[in-house]
């Protein structure tokens, strides 16, 4: 007994010893940039010191008790894409809009139409919610509509991955699926294939003495990027930002966020997004509206949302080039997002290398990569 305590004595001494001198070098090396661990303390590149210690003005926001699920959407991060962007001219700022609770930044869409439908004696107590949709949409409606208590239809093309439709019942849609068009390709919808289901809208609607959401049309849709998005990137940024590009669906997001950035400093410019081959907006007409990029680029030669003193241009983007920046924001930035947003990057390497040499573009990361696992976007 008496060895084993003269021993753990003994250990105790040389454990004192030993933090003695590792005491005294760290006093000594205090403050020299050479010597990055000092407590406390981190160095960077450029020898400034920053004080890690605890600081309580640094301490989190109290967490809040969120009534629902519909209260999460929106305020997402804006994230410095700076390692997918290394040797570039410039800088790409992303709005991680896949972090939503519905996968996708439709969700603030479907909120604001619900909110606004509700507000305005448009949608009753318990009435039916119907909307044409590419899946993220219908995602973000089956969300609002489960937590308001408002039965949801979504009319979607077969043309869409089967992820979607999924996700959608599993949110507690009913999901009416439609046939393409004649000479369709899976995977690859187009205009053709959304007046299909614009036919089957209307029947349901009537059947079912429904609502419809109507994103293309219903000014929610512009109000919820106009009065959130937009705002969020701007004081996120701190208003250091030169431009802004959208692949365009219904043209909600580009419309409303153009519309913020514009009424806080006209010199940000907006380029509306399109797939090659199929850039009418542009008045480039169709050459090809068979694109892989889901959930946009439908070859509709007018959008309601959409103000041309809002466009300071345009930006066409391939399927290839789409798909190499998808997948290139998943290895290299760990962002696993859809098409579009693939689609959305590579236009802002367009700029960096143009108009917006060594300047700020914004993106929006639209949706998550989980909803096209079924796709080729993945190998």
């Amino acid at each position: 007994m008496l060895a084993a305590t003269s021993i753990t004595r003994a250990a105790s001494v040389k454990y004192r010893s030993a933090f003695s001198k590792w005491l005294a070098i760290s006093r000594w090396v205090r403050g020299r940039s050479c010597f990055p661990w000092p407590v406390g303390r981190s160095y960077s590149t450029s020898g400034a010191v920053a004080d890690l210690r605890y600081d309580s003005r640094r301490e989190a926001p109290a967490m809040t008790v969120l009534p629902s699920v519909a209260e999460a959407i929106g305020s997402t991060p804006l994230v410095d894409l700076a390692r997918v962007t290394r040797g570039r001219p410039g800088r790409v700022l992303a709005k991680l809009e896949l972090l939503s609770p519905g996968l996708s930044k439709k969700d603030r869409m479907a909120r604001q139409i619900v909110e606004d439908a509700e507000a305005a004696g448009e949608l009753a107590p318990g009435q039916t919610v119907v909307e044409l949709t590419s899946g993220n949409a219908g995602a973000g409606l089956a969300i609002v509509c489960a937590v308001k208590d408002h039965p949801f239809v979504a009319v979607m093309s077969k043309g869409n991955s089967e992820e979607r439709a999924r996700m959608m019942r599993a949110l507690g849609a009913e999901v009416v699926l439609v046939d393409q068009a004649p000479g369709a390709t899976p995977g690859k919808v187009t205009g053709a294939d959304l007046e299909r289901v614009e036919e089957v809208v209307h029947r349901v609607v009537a059947e079912r003495d429904a609502f419809r959401a109507d994103q293309f049309r219903h000014p929610g849709n512009f109000r919820a990027h106009y009065l959130n998005t937009g705002p969020e990137i701007l004081r996120q940024s701190g208003g250091a930002i030169d431009a802004f590009c959208d692949f365009v669906g219904s043209g909600g997001t580009f419309a409303g966020c153009a519309a913020a950035f514009k009424e806080q400093d006209p010199g940000i410019r907006c380029y509306v997004v399109e797939p090659a081959g199929a850039a009418v907006l542009a008045g480039r007409g169709v050459r090809d509206p068979h694109h892989r990029i889901q959930g946009g680029g439908y070859a509709l030669a007018e959008l309601a949302h959409l103000r041309p003193e809002h466009v300071d241009g345009y930006l066409e983007v391939s399927d290839r080039e789409a798909v190499e920046m998808a997948r290139r924001l998943a290895a290299e930035e760990g962002i696993f997002a859809g098409f579009s947003s693939g689609a959305n990057l590579a236009a802002a390497f367009q700029l960096l290398a143009g108009p917006c040499r060594g300047q700020t573009v914004v993106i929006a990361v639209c949706d998550s990569g989980l909803k096209y696992l079924s796709t080729d976007l993945w190998p």
